[in-house]
């Protein structure tokens, strides 16, 4: 579990797009109290993956298909920048929401505009997903803990503080671009009992 308060910008320092093995760059997750080992589960950009190896500044994961098919990481390149999360230890502070790194799809930037000093961004998605992101409600979009409003459902918007935008992938954001989404477990459940 995470809680989608992002921890580090890495850096894709190898993508093997048909053996599946990401290479990352890091310096803060690999390192100092609580770093990564081997085996551990971190989220990059919202994907929770284990970790299967570390040297100096770097570690690995392997990407299975399934999360090459529900996540623009096919649009990967060395070079390329990711949102990383360690997961959540029991009795930690959680300042986001609980997110689960379980990626449901793919959504698009439809429209990025500036409101102060803050940055409204607009997401379209599948309806299979929007129909579970609520007003004020939370979402987590490239593993970033995020507020929705104005949610219908093929869209949702959220507002991007400057603190977010500095300290996460979310600051590059531009119509088109490509993000995961990963919506609140709760409403599924209850979906899922309701309907019973």
């Amino acid at each position: 579990m995470f809680s989608g308060i992002v921890e580090e910008i890495g850096m894709v320092a190898e993508h093997g797009m048909y053996d599946g093995k990401l290479v990352i760059a890091a310096a803060r997750v690999v390192s100092g109290d609580g770093k990564l080992e081997v085996s551990d589960s971190v989220s990059i950009s919202g994907a929770c993956l284990t970790v299967t190896d570390i040297q100096g500044g770097w570690f690995s994961v392997d990407v299975a298909p399934e999360t090459m098919r529900r996540t623009w990481f096919s649009d990967l390149h060395v070079g390329s920048h990711v949102n990383l999360e360690r997961a959540l230890r029991y009795g930690d502070r959680v300042g986001g929401h609980m997110v689960q790194g379980h990626v449901e799809g793919v959504g698009r930037v439809a429209k990025a505009s500036a409101e102060r000093d803050t940055k409204l961004i607009t997401v379209e998605c599948e309806e299979d997903m929007g129909r579970y992101v609520v007003e004020k409600g939370f979402v987590a979009v490239d593993g970033v803990s995020l507020t929705s409003f104005d949610c219908s459902p093929t869209s949702f918007t959220f507002t991007m503080i400057p603190y977010t935008a500095v300290h996460t992938t979310l600051g590059g954001l531009r119509e088109g671009d490509l993000v995961n989404i990963e919506t609140d477990l709760t409403g599924k459940y209850v979906e899922r009992f309701v309907s019973e």
